[in-house]
C-alpha cells in the first residue's frame, strides 16, 4: 500500500458533470483528489482486505443471531422498546440487506483493524463505485496506470443484481433528505441501479411519505412496499410514522434489524463475542469495569453519531475532538485508539464495501485531521502487481 501522485484529468469537471458527480466540490472546497492515488497489491487487497471484510461479515451477522433473542442487549445498544419485536420480526424473516460498509484503519504492513461498521446509511456509493472506475479507465488510457492495472470494485454490476434479486415489486420508492447532495446523490444512483435491473423507481423527500390505514404511501397515495431510506433507524423510530406497524408491512432497504449493527454498541459487543480477534480493536460500554483494560489511550465514540460527531481521541487528556452536533445522549463506548497511518500528511480510512453479503469494493476518505470528518477528501486507488 502506498500513496502517489497522480496526474489530474485536464477535463475533470467537464468528466464529473458528464457521469452527474455534482458533489465533487463541497462548500466550495475539493472533494474529490485528484492529484494523489492508493496503490495496492492484488494479495493486500485478496488476503487482507477482501478476507477481513467477509470474515467480520459473518461475525456480524452472529451477533444479530444472538442480540434478537435477549431484550436485555438491545437495551444495551439503547435500541426503543417499540423497535423490539419489529427488529426480531424483521430478522426471522431474513429480511434482505442491500449493503454497507466496513471503515478499517490499515497501514499496508498489519492487520486491518475495524474502526465502525455502517450498516444502515453509508454513503460515497457512487464514487466508489463510478466515478473512481471512470478514473482508472481514463489513467490507463492516458498511460498513467499499466494496462493491466485494476481495482477493487465490482459495486455496480453487484448492486443492480442485488435490488432486482430482493425486490418483492417492480415499484422501488427511495428516499433521503434531498437537500443534503451527497445523500440525494446516493439515492438518484441507487435508483439508476434499480432502473438497470428493470425496476420502476420514485425518488422521494423524506417529507414526502405518508401514512393512510397503517400503510405507507407517496404523495399520490400510492402503496409504498419496498422503500430504500437514506435515514437512519434511530431517527426513524423517534419519528411518530416510525411507531406504526405500517414498518412492518413494508419492504425496507436496510432492513430493521440493521439498526443492531449500525450503533458503536455493536462494537463492545462484537469484541466480547470474540475477543482478540486479528480485525478487531478491544472495545468496551463506557459504563463496564473492565474498560479500565484500556488505560488512558482511547476513542470515545457516541453510541449513535455519524461523520466522526462528538468523537474524542484520548492519549491521558484529550487530543482531538470531533464536530459538536449533540451526539451522546444515549451513551458512550471506549474503543482502543488506533491512529490512522499517515500517508503524505493524510490519514486515510479504507471504506470496504458489502453488498448483500459478498465483499465488492474500496472507497478511501482522507484527513489531514486525527478524526475523519464530513470534510474528508475521497481519493481514488489501483491495483498494480
Amino acid at each position: 500500500m502506498k500513496r502517489e501522485a497522480s496526474s489530474p484529468r485536464p477535463n475533470f469537471e467537464a468528466e464529473a458533470k458528464k457521469i452527474g458527480f455534482d458533489y465533487a466540490y463541497a462548500d466550495g472546497e475539493p472533494y474529490w483528489e485528484e492529484s494523489a492515488r492508493y496503490v495496492f497489491s492484488l494479495a493486500e487487497i485478496e488476503d487482507r482486505l477482501e478476507a477481513a471484510t467477509a470474515e467480520l461479515n459473518a461475525l456480524c451477522l452472529s451477533l444479530v443471531e444472538n442480540v434478537v433473542e435477549h431484550d436485555d442487549l438491545m437495551r444495551r445498544l439503547k435500541i426503543p422498546e417499540c423497535a423490539f419485536d419489529v427488529i426480531r420480526a424483521s430478522w426471522r424473516r431474513r429480511d434482505p440487506s442491500l449493503y454497507g460498509r466496513f471503515d478499517f484503519v490499515y497501514d499496508g504492513k498489519s492487520e486491518p483493524k475495524l474502526l465502525e461498521f455502517n450498516a444502515d446509511t453509508p454513503t460515497n456509493l457512487y464514487e466508489s463505485s463510478v466515478v473512481q472506475w471512470h478514473w482508472l479507465q481514463s489513467q490507463i488510457a492516458r498511460g498513467e496506470l499499466p494496462q493491466d492495472a485494476d481495482q477493487f470494485n465490482s459495486l455496480h454490476e453487484k448492486l443492480v443484481a442485488r435490488i432486482g434479486e430482493i425486490a418483492p415489486s417492480r415499484l422501488l420508492h427511495l428516499c433521503c433528505m434531498s437537500k443534503n447532495a451527497e445523500d440525494a446523490g446516493t439515492t438518484a444512483y441507487l435508483a439508476e441501479c434499480a432502473r438497470e435491473a428493470g425496476l420502476v423507481t420514485k425518488l422521494l423527500d423524506m417529507s414526502g411519505i405518508g401514512l393512510k390505514h397503517n400503510e405507507f404511501v407517496d404523495p399520490d397515495w400510492r402503496r409504498i412496499e419496498f422503500l430504500f431510506k437514506l435515514y437512519p433507524w434511530e431517527w426513524m423510530f423517534a419519528d411518530s410514522f416510525g411507531k406504526s406497524s405500517a414498518v412492518g408491512r413494508t419492504r425496507l432497504v436496510e432492513p430493521p434489524w440493521r439498526m443492531i449493527l449500525s450503533n458503536k454498541g455493536a462494537l463492545a459487543l462484537l469484541w466480547d463475542m470474540a475477543p482478540g480477534h486479528k480485525n478487531l480493536l478491544p472495545c468496551y460500554f463506557e459504563d463496564d469495569p473492565q474498560v479500565e483494560r484500556l488505560g488512558a489511550k482511547y476513542a470515545r465514540k457516541p453510541i449513535y453519531s455519524r461523520e466522526g460527531a462528538d468523537i474524542e481521541l484520548v492519549d491521558g487528556v484529550c487530543i482531538a475532538r470531533g464536530e459538536t452536533e449533540g451526539y451522546g445522549r444515549e451513551g458512550y463506548v471506549r474503543q482502543a485508539f488506533c491512529p490512522l497511518p499517515v500517508f503524505d500528511g493524510r490519514r486515510p480510512v479504507l471504506g470496504c464495501w458489502l453488498v448483500g453479503d459478498a465483499p465488492a469494493g474500496l472507497g478511501i476518505r482522507e484527513d489531514k485531521a486525527l478524526i475523519t470528518s464530513n470534510r474528508a477528501r475521497f481519493a481514488p486507488h489501483a491495483i498494480v502487481g
